[in-house]
């Protein structure tokens, strides 16, 4: 499977996860500690996480990396 691809599945899953809990990009990114912008380009799937990020990620949205990669099927 492409990278671009992986990428683009796990966006889609942070995103409906996101709008899920009812909360912003920017809302979401400050409750992580993150820039909005730098999050905005991980749900369209413009960045190569490292596991660290991805963790921070699924932190907030209360879910683990396992579940995160389950959903998004990779």
């Amino acid at each position: 499977m492409e990278k671009a691809t992986i990428q683009w599945q796990l966006a889609q899953v942070v995103r409906a996860r996101r709008e899920a809990l009812k909360i912003s990009q920017e809302a979401f990114a400050d409750s992580i500690g993150m820039h909005r912008a730098y999050y905005s380009s991980i749900e369209r799937g413009e960045r190569n996480l490292t596991v660290e990020t991805l963790a921070r990620v699924a932190k907030g949205l209360r879910v683990t990396i396992a579940t995160l990669a389950k959903d998004a099927a990779i």
